[in-house]
């Protein structure tokens, strides 16, 4: 071996870089294919000492070895070296002499590498220096500028001052108005204040260091263009600090139009405020207001279109001849969602429409108006007709409900039906997740041809297990899976694991004693509210993967004919009847999850189903009929209070407490609040999914166990757990106070799209006929008064759910919740604050108004004789008025 090699080996860079510096090109590349070959070897195990200690002199070998600028640039930024370089320094002493022009061509290709190769900024600004050649502008060269000079603080050297000395300032500056996210860099490493990059970049602009029409032209296209919230926040900083002049704002007329209709709130309220002023001024001609009130008044955000439709009355108060154009352009606002906004933009026309009276367009602005006016709610469409001397008609809703359509469940494909297909779902399953269609053909599938032809089924799976975590290449077959599944105190933390734990089990992974273990015993787990469902999840598991070690099943008995984890009790008994043929032992967990999936609620079919079970002669036949013939039935609930959280108890139900094995009993136990241990570790929300389906037909036992979950996500505003309300509202069985205080829960949940998912699983339960909306309503309210729920959380369930169609439905739940929040305010009970509840009125007053509800309402005449214009005041009124009017003939 050489002495290069024996160096690079060594990892002594230092004797490295004095035999390179001593050798001639050609003698260099002599070197490079063993340093190739040591490359490929050091790869192959590259986190040992060995191979950690010779990367940075290989890095630096290997870079000098190479002739061509694409081959050193490439060796550079490697992948396998990224985390044991040679330090900059030394390259650019090994590279210092190669041509200009080479070196150009070297850190050109270096800089257009995406940032996540870890090419140094420190190098590439090294090789500008010694090549003298023009600055790379790519976003990787300009964040590690950025970066650069955030980090290079010194006493008394500000940033403005390291900036001022920066001999590619000017084109670093452009290229950074180009670049991705760099406004978010700029925040996180000088934030705000007098050394921030927003007061030097300005600074520097005011000396004329920067060209400040070029800087104003690319801080505002930079804005137009958008970004990330983060991002557009330090561009509008530096644009404020740049403190444009008039007629720098009046020549971009354009670009403020076009922020104050599609950038963000922030950034669209700088803008409407230079229009503003510019059209205070006399220099936005009246057209381009009304463009722009088109544009602003269709946003969804209340403080820019209130601004606006203030911009507007100020504007016709100092020139009334706009009010033919201006008054149709405030109109948009009669379509807002919210009745205040189109209150004011109905105040708005009523004082100005007087102005257009003895004008050429009076007739066309005057029609446009009306027609516009049949987008107010009904009080404020009757007010505007007399307001503009257009018939007054009476309001007769024409109001259908309209529900999605009652979700169908899906009939599960048939298993897999060869050792490859099953390979391919058991990869996808584990490379993305699935649900429990996915989960249970996989589960099937893999019993299945375990059962026809175990070597083809692990022929098949060879690339899958080849890259799972317990079965490392290369290495003695110690597993770490040995300890894993031996040990594993908690059970499943995914579905995942146990599609792993059979996988393992196939590739004699997991010892026959550890299986069986645990098949005798259970997951050693924690009492908790969630054990009975996780361990009867388990149970199932544990069972199939002994049994395909010990005695091989044909098929899985308990694998779901829907989709929903329903199986058809004919389905069930012709499977007993195939095991019966064939001789095969049944497996005791999965007969029990079997049981617990066959539909009993279709009574003519599970009655025709019992007959056929007991004329099997076996002993699972004779047990099957036996629960075919009971009905499924619910255990007695009590409900209490802990905290601002209502929660349930339930009491033992028998049924599921006889004749199971230990690992299902656990489902009848009785459930309570203070004695279950609440917080755990099945925090895992994708294995919740797989809940609902071990108990098909009593939902309400899966609900009450997942309370404390739901709860947490209005109490705690925690995250996720609303995904299994879908579920449930699909599920079978009675949707009693579990379910429905859990979509309560979920409906005041603090992230929308947890607020989403109840939203879907209350009209699910709608459209199916289930919902039962006095008990939600109340438990909405007693929620709301405890402080669990926030008002304005519900009103945005509520409005999303009126939105799709549901007006009735979204009616017929708050009409039992505002009484609750009414009567407070009726005594001055200090129970829920108000704050919130007048956009909750405002919710059912709309519903009320599209649905035609009439009637009365407990404590909404005393909330709306209350003194002043709050937004309670008014929608209570506006609630009061639409509930008293009379329908129409």
């Amino acid at each position: 071996m050489s002495s290069l090699m024996e160096a690079v080996r060594a990892g002594r860079t230092a004797e490295v870089v004095s035999l390179l510096d001593g050798m001639t090109d050609g003698e260099r590349r002599s070197y490079l294919p063993e340093l190739r070959a040591l490359r490929k070897e050091l790869r192959a195990d590259q986190w040992n000492a060995a191979s950690r200690r010779a990367y940075p002199a290989l890095h630096a070998a290997g870079a000098a070895c190479q002739t061509g600028a694409a081959g050193v640039a490439t060796w550079l930024a490697a992948t396998d070296m990224r985390w044991s370089q040679a330090s900059p320094a030394l390259l650019i002493h090994l590279l210092g002499d190669r041509p200009a022009d080479w070196l150009v061509d070297v850190t050109h290709r270096l800089a257009q590498r995406p940032e996540s190769a870890g090419v140094r900024y420190d190098l590439l600004a090294g090789l500008v220096r010694l090549s003298g050649g023009p600055v790379p502008t790519t976003p990787t060269y300009v964040h590690g500028w950025v970066d650069h000079v955030g980090s290079a603080r010194e006493l008394g050297n500000t940033l403005l001052d390291r900036l001022r000395k920066d001999p590619h300032l000017a084109t670093l500056v452009a290229a950074a108005f180009e670049t991705p996210d760099i406004g978010s860099r700029w925040s996180w490493t000088y934030g705000e204040g007098p050394d921030s990059w927003a007061e030097a970049l300005a600074r520097l602009t005011a000396e004329g260091t920067l060209e400040r029409r070029a800087t104003v032209d690319a801080c505002v296209a930079r804005l137009v263009r958008g970004g990330s919230a983060a991002d557009q926040r330090s561009f509008l900083r530096l644009l404020r600090s740049l403190a444009l002049t008039r007629e720098e704002e009046r020549e971009r007329i354009t670009d403020w139009l076009a922020l104050a209709a599609d950038a963000m709130p922030v950034v669209a309220s700088h803008a409407q405020s230079v229009l503003g002023t510019l059209a205070l001024a006399g220099d936005l001609t009246p057209r381009r207001l009304a463009e722009m009130s088109a544009a602003v008044l269709f946003r969804t955000e209340k403080k820019l279109v209130r601004a606006q439709l203030v911009l507007l009355g100020r504007v016709l108060v100092a020139d009334p001849s706009a009010a033919p154009e201006l008054l149709p352009a405030a109109a948009h606002a009669f379509g807002h969602e919210d009745s205040d906004v189109q209150e004011r933009a109905l105040k708005l026309v009523e004082r100005h429409a007087g102005k257009v009276a003895d004008t050429a367009d009076a007739t066309q602005v005057r029609e446009e108006l009306v027609v516009a006016a049949e987008q107010l709610i009904p009080a404020l469409h009757t007010r505007a007709s007399r307001a503009l001397g257009a018939p007054v008609a009476s309001w007769t809703p024409e109001y259908e409900e309209t529900l999605p359509p009652v979700p169908q469940p899906v009939r599960l494909a048939p298993a897999p039906g060869t050792a490859v297909e099953v390979a391919e779902e058991a990869g996808a399953l584990l490379a993305s997740g699935g649900g429990v269609t996915e989960f249970e053909r996989t589960l099937d599938g893999l019993v299945r041809h375990a059962y026809q032809d175990r070597g083809a089924l692990l022929e098949a799976l060879e690339p899958v297990v080849s890259r799972r975590w317990w079965n490392p290449s290369g290495q003695e077959r110690v597993l770490p899976s040995q300890h894993y599944f031996g040990n594993h105190g908690h059970g499943f933390s995914g579905a995942e694991d146990g599609v792993d734990l059979l996988l393992a089990t196939l590739s004699g992974a997991v010892f026959t004693t550890t299986l069986e273990s645990s098949v005798r015993q259970g997951a050693r787990t924690h009492e908790c509210v969630h054990s009975g469902l996780s361990r009867a999840f388990d149970a199932r598991l544990w069972d199939v993967a002994y049994r395909i070690r010990t005695d091989p099943l044909p098929f899985l008995l308990s694998t779901p004919t829907w989709s929903t984890g329903l199986l058809e009790p004919g389905e069930l008994v012709a499977r007993l009847d195939t095991y019966r043929r064939l001789g095969a032992r049944v497996s005791a967990a999965d007969f029990a999850q079997a049981l617990l999936r066959v539909r009993r609620g279709d009574r003519p079919a599970a009655e025709a189903a019992a007959e056929r079970a007991t004329a099997l002669g076996t002993g699972e036949g004779a047990r099957l009929a036996a629960w075919l013939a009971q009905d499924p039935t619910l255990p007695t609930d009590r409900r209490r209070t802990s905290g601002v959280r209502v929660l349930l108890e339930l009491g033992e139900l028998p049924q599921l407490r006889e004749d199971f094995p230990a690992a299902f009993q656990g489902l009848g136990r009785p459930v309570s609040v203070f004695r279950e241990r609440w917080y755990c570790h099945h925090w895992n929300r994708s294995m919740q999914q797989h809940w609902p389906a071990v108990l098909p037909e009593l939902r309400e036992l899966v609900a009450v166990r997942l309370l404390r979950d739901l709860s947490a996500l209005a109490v705690d505003d925690s995250r996720g757990a609303a995904a299994v309300l879908p579920q449930l509202a699909e599920a079978g069985g009675e949707a009693g106070e579990a379910v429905h205080l859990g979509l309560a829960y979920g409906l005041g949940a603090r992230h929308p799209e947890d607020r989403l998912a109840a939203v879907d699983a209350l009209l699910v339960l709608a459209a199916r006929g289930q919902l039962d909306t006095a008990l939600l309503g109340a438990d909405l309210g007693q929620l709301v008064r405890r402080g669990a729920v926030k008002p304005s959380r519900l009103a945005e369930s509520a409005r999303t759910a009126a939105a799709t169609g549901a007006n009735a439905t979204i009616w017929g739940v708050l009409r039992q919740t505002l009484p609750v929040l009414l009567a407070d305010l009726a005594t001055e009970g200090a129970a829920a604050p108000t704050r919130g509840v007048g956009d909750l009125v405002g919710v059912a007053a709309e519903c009320a108004e599209r649905s035609g509800a009439r009637g009365d309402l407990p404590h909404l005449a005393g909330a709306a004789a209350r003194r002043g214009s709050s937004r309670l005041v008014a929608q209570a009124r506006r609630l009061r008025d639409t509930l008293g009017e009379e329908q129409a003939a």
